[in-house]
């Protein structure tokens, strides 16, 4: 691959074409709104100017409903060899572009399993895709050249390359991002009308529901518009378990249902064991199954050089961290981090940590 076309640079199209030019293609970017182009060129991602033939790859990277029209658009101009999409919707746009009559030999469907709460070209980084999946879903009809140059762009960009069909995929994410994206909006949308005592009680739980919370609703509202159907079969389960899960609570809650109290809270165990169950098959580092890790906490100053020198006292121990969490204390310069690690490095990295002088906690 010596060229590439980016259509839409925000920040999935720049991501990908930092990483083009980074490692050597000559990118040419495009958008509705040029200012986002040249913002986009500015950062080192391209050159807003039109290329002045085929390109190798053009990458559609706009909303899910304007896919179709973009890619047959570009397939007709005959702007390159090969073309993707990098929509987190696959099966409703191949569906568009048959109703189309494109030729689909060139065309390939893909969506990079990364992202951030943040949108547009400043948003973007060539390490987005870094060891992240990336799902490609070719056909009976895709060439085999476009595959290869779709492969070439994954490798390129560091990713790791997934194969599946278009609907299976739409199922797979409406699982395990678009219904997730929405559950935690709806439980941040409980705090907006929460009184001021309340919110300032939050703690590390509540920011990790509501991390995502904060991504733009104008792009997730395209996005859920092109899954509607898989994303609502997942919320229909999620209801079924909340509409039990409030039964048990209200049985619990009733003096007079004291008989069943021990059938409510058969029920409630029910769902955190099954909760148990799920969060254990999520991958854990690299991709591999979830490791049991054990947790060293310490209190941790918030003033400059902190993390790194606690990082650099772990490394002289000897011990790799695995993870790390932070969290903040209300009102107060200071934190807990907690440590991720091997169980057989915990005791020795909390010896160490202890002999450095900080402060650890159980």
């Amino acid at each position: 691959m010596r060229t590439a076309l980016i259509i839409g640079t925000g920040l999935i199209g720049t991501s990908a074409a930092l990483a083009l030019a980074g490692r050597g293609v000559q990118v040419h970017l495009r958008d509705h709104d040029p200012a986002q182009a040249r913002t986009a060129a500015a950062r080192g991602a391209g050159t807003d100017r039109e290329p002045e033939g085929r390109c190798d790859l053009v990458v559609v990277a706009v909303p899910p409903a304007h896919i179709a029209a973009t890619l047959a658009d570009a397939i007709r101009s005959d702007l390159g060899r090969a073309y993707l999409d990098v929509a987190s919707v696959k099966g409703g746009p191949r569906r568009e572009l048959e109703a189309l009559g494109c030729d689909l030999s060139g065309y390939l469907g893909t969506h990079p399993m990364a992202g951030r709460e943040r949108s547009g070209p400043m948003a973007g980084s060539a390490d987005l895709f870094e060891g992240r999946p990336w799902v490609l879903t070719p056909t009976r009809d895709t060439d085999t050249e476009v595959l290869n140059i779709a492969l070439e762009l994954i490798a390129l960009c560091r990713a790791v390359p997934v194969v599946m069909d278009a609907d299976a995929h739409d199922r797979a994410v409406a699982l395990v991002s678009h219904t997730p994206q929405l559950i935690s909006s709806m439980v941040a949308a409980r705090l907006a009308d929460a009184d001021e005592t309340a919110v300032r009680l939050c703690g590390q739980g509540i920011r990790d529901v509501t991390r995502i919370a904060a991504s733009d609703p104008r792009m997730w509202l395209d996005i859920l518009s092109a899954n509607p159907g898989p994303v609502a079969d997942v919320l229909a389960a999620v209801a079924a378990d909340l509409e039990g899960t409030v039964r048990a609570l209200r049985a619990l809650d009733a003096a007079e249902a004291a008989p069943e109290a021990p059938e409510a809270a058969a029920g409630l165990e029910d769902v955190l064991r099954r909760g148990n169950t799920g969060r254990a098959r999520v991958p854990g580092k690299h991709g591999s199954a979830p490791a049991a890790y054990e947790t060293v906490t310490v209190l941790i100053g918030d003033q400059p050089g902190e993390l790194a020198r606690i990082f650099a006292d772990a490394g002289r121990a000897g011990v790799n961290i695995e993870d790390v969490r932070i969290e903040h204390a209300t009102g107060q310069q200071s934190g807990l981090i907690q440590l991720m690690v091997e169980p057989r490095s915990a005791a020795g990295l909390a010896a160490t940590l202890r002999d450095g002088g900080w402060s650890l906690r159980q």
